[in-house]
């Protein structure tokens, strides 16, 4: 055994390897560290170390372990390994390694602890290293939570910082220089005399040199790439139509699949009749799934046409058939003994609202469907040896899991390939898709199999964002908001979600109270419940999961109480606010669009926020009444992540988000009838347009004590801001979504 790979088995802590005549470099964190993935089937004479940067002496490949659908999350994590390896990022190329314990999310821990995320005291940060440990055990190596730049801002940087070191350790060794004495540029190592000797050609000896662990990062004022606008490494490809995605997947002999599975969403197949299906042009096997069937075909057309024409007999959807039941339920659910939790409770809020409410209301918020432009796809190939899959996905050990528990390999004989996926919100959280094209596949052994979802199975078969339903009292008295109860109902999402993976989660659902409970306000009585209806529809997480429903709950009473008080909806936020940053953002939004202005007939601003993963954000939405109904006419957003790490893309982001979180609000709803979605498409899913998006202005601050993630917290503020616009403009309180249901907007 080659001694970089002997000194990888025995420390696997920082350091150099050669992978196929090249070399590895990364870093890890912890005191019993996991064997690095880039040592499996390695020839003889070649070693791995941890998976972030392996250089061979053709190229640099920077490893992004996060997936990327559509966020740039590879750009950011290849901006954060270039910053201090001294590459620019279009000298590189990137892969997403392998599905492994070794890219345990280190930053999922912070939403997984009952303590708000401005409590930054002792027993918090402990609980929050104490829960580090079972992500680290079950090697949850997930993207999800806004959590790729918290989980990779130093872990990254200190990656490319050890690599760069090591490489100038060995040239120093093999020039007879002090390392003090070089320096680092462009990908390569700069002797004193001015020669440059590129990675790629350190890189057979950098494997027998001692990896330099002790590294300093560089100080933000050393940065080149960090902080600065750069463009996305996907840009190119993603505005020329050449990026490749999951389904556009190409494997030599490959036959193309298709499903036809019980539109009650977990219902069973009672029976099914093929004979209409078997003789079609084209299909070449017709397999039983669970809940369904599926047909190989040699082209997806053909594959979609054949699961059209065959009888299925279904069995009812393990749910209520129609809406009323599902409302019914969550209204039944406000019992003691539905109670899940109350983690926010101050001062004597029964005492306070013992002689009656000012205010006392009811919300409402419906599935919703993640609908991303890809449909769902998977491709597999196979054999009794091994099994490899094609697919986009942010849980690729559930994947590997899975697949191997249905094939009955190792998981190790369970090869992921991760694609770049156009889109998700939440979507490829679930597998089930793959596992699906997993027992296709293993009806043509050998042979490639790609299965694609038709657009209408894709949204028929959704796992949508938690319907829920919240009850709010409160009291007003000289002005001010004095007493604020609110009870939340709505299903686990993650019981549902994780149980299908067969993990279990013990404990109170934080995401029933996510985005609620722990607001940095400061209301004398003060409570808020978590109500955990029984199981209906299969759901998932949906970008910013319990936060989505339950910012616009917290919210919206909120506003209705300053209303009732007769104070500045503004100025009464600001007031109760206790948290430095999420003050900072209020006012920030405040300046940004002139709050206190003068505004014309039929226009109304509103403003709301929320504090998410972490993040603060506060909107302001500006409306107008006009004769075709309402118009948003701009919108103005501020958050604080503590560090900006990429501004263009934190823009982007930040009007995604809020895009997203105000045609939701607007137009969006899934809906059952007699078991199954109505909504199966876009034409009936609907989600804003473009002559209806507003202009958007963004402020990003830099106060908070820690990096956080920007993807998910500007949606929860969106919808009560709107709400919160449209009052102000018409005196029409709303109080369910989407709202197009009471007010038009204009076409």
């Amino acid at each position: 055994m080659a001694r970089g790979k002997t000194i990888a088995r025995r420390a696997f802590l920082i350091g150099s390897v050669t992978v196929a005549g090249g070399v590895a470099f990364g870093i890890w964190r912890h005191a019993t560290p996991y064997d690095n993935p880039l040592l499996d089937d390695l020839p003889d004479g070649a070693a791995a170390l941890t998976p972030y940067v392996r250089i061979t002496g053709e190229a640099i490949t920077l490893i992004t372990p996060r997936a990327d659908v559509g966020q740039g999350a590879v750009s950011v994590q290849a901006m954060l390994i270039a910053e201090e390896l001294d590459v620019d990022p279009a000298q590189v190329a990137t892969e997403f390694g392998p599905p492994d314990r070794a890219y345990w999310n280190t930053a999922l821990s912070e939403e997984a602890v009952p303590f708000r995320a401005t409590d930054r005291g002792w027993l918090a940060e402990t609980a929050r290293d104490v829960m580090d440990a079972p992500m680290k055990f079950l090697g949850m190596q997930i993207t999800g939570g806004s959590t790729t730049v918290p989980d990779g801002y130093e872990k990254l940087r200190r990656a490319g910082a050890v690599a760069r070191e090591t490489l100038k350790a060995t040239a120093a060794r093999l020039h007879g220089v002090e390392r003090a004495a070089l320096r680092t540029e462009g990908g390569a190592v700069i002797l004193p005399d001015g020669t440059r000797l590129s990675y790629e050609s350190l890189a057979a000896e950098a494997a027998h040199t001692e990896p330099v662990t002790d590294v300093r990062l560089r100080d933000p004022d050393e940065w080149r790439l960090v902080g600065t606008p750069v463009q996305r490494l996907d840009i190119v490809a993603k505005s020329t139509g050449t990026q490749d995605y999951g389904i556009d997947e190409d494997q030599p002999g490959m036959l193309h699949a298709a499903i036809r599975l019980n539109p009650g969403h977990g219902g069973a197949l009672r029976g099914y009749d093929a004979a209409g299906a078997g003789g079609m042009r084209g299909v070449t096997r017709i397999v039983e799934l669970p809940g369904g069937v599926g047909i190989i075909a040699d082209n997806t057309w053909r594959a979609m046409r054949a699961a059209e024409a065959i009888a299925c007999d279904w069995a009812p959807a393990p749910y209520p058939a129609g809406m009323d039941g599902h409302w019914q339920t969550l209204a039944d659910s406000f019992t003691p003994d539905r109670q899940d939790s109350r983690l926010r409770d101050e001062g004597d809020v029964a005492a306070a609202l013992a002689e009656g409410a000012d205010v006392e209301v009811e919300y409402r918020a419906p599935y919703l469907a993640h609908a991303p432009l890809e449909p769902l796809n998977a491709t597999v190939r196979y054999t009794a040896e091994r099994t490899d899959i094609w697919t986009g996905t942010q849980v690729p050990r559930f994947v590997q899991g899975n697949a191997a528990a249905i094939t009955g390999q190792d998981a190790g004989d369970v090869h992921v390939h991760v694609r770049v996926a156009g889109g998700s919100f939440g979507h490829r959280l679930e597998d089930t898709v793959v596992q699906h094209a997993t027992r296709l596949a293993m009806a043509v052994p050998g042979t490639p199999v790609k299965l694609t979802y038709a657009r209408e199975q894709d949204m028929g078969q959704e796992y949508p964002r938690q319907i829920a339903m919240a009850r709010g009292r409160g009291r007003v008295s000289g002005g001010r908001v004095t007493a604020y109860d609110l009870g939340i109902a709505m299903p686990s999402i993650l019981t549902s979600q994780m149980g299908r993976q067969a993990i279990p989660t013990p404990g109170p659902d934080l995401q029933i109270v996510a985005g609620a409970w722990d607001q940095p306000f400061a209301v004398p009585d003060y409570r808020v419940t978590g109500y955990r209806a029984p199981e209906l529809a299969p759901v998932s997480s949906w970008r910013s999961v319990g936060a989505s429903t339950n910012g616009f709950f917290h919210d919206c009473l909120l506003d209705e109480l300053i209303h009732a008080a007769g104070a500045d909806p503004l100025e009464e936020r600001l007031r109760l606010c206790h948290h430095a940053p999420s003050r900072a953002v209020l006012a920030a939004v405040g300046e940004m669009s002139g709050w206190g202005g003068s505004m014309g007939p039929g226009e109304g601003r509103g403003v709301a926020f929320c504090l998410s993963f972490g993040v603060p954000c506060a909107q302001v939405v500006e409306v107008r009444d006009t004769g075709d109904g309402i118009r948003i006419t701009r919108v103005w957003v501020a958050a604080d992540v503590g560090r900006i790490v990429d501004p263009v893309n934190f823009e982007a982001q930040m009007q995604g988000g809020v895009v997203w979180g105000l045609g939701h609000a607007m137009h969006g709803a899934l809906t059952y009838t007699e078991g199954a979605v109505e909504q199966r498409n876009f034409d009936t899913f609907r989600s804003m347009r473009l002559h209806e998006c507003p202009e958007i202005v963004v402020r990003g601050l830099e106060t908070a004590a820690k990096v956080r993630g920007i993807g998910e917290p500007p949606v929860p503020p969106a919808a009560p801001a709107l709400a919160n616009a449209i009052f102000a403009a018409t005196g029409t309180r709303l109080r369910e979504m989407p709202f197009d249901r009471r007010v038009s907007f204009a076409g």
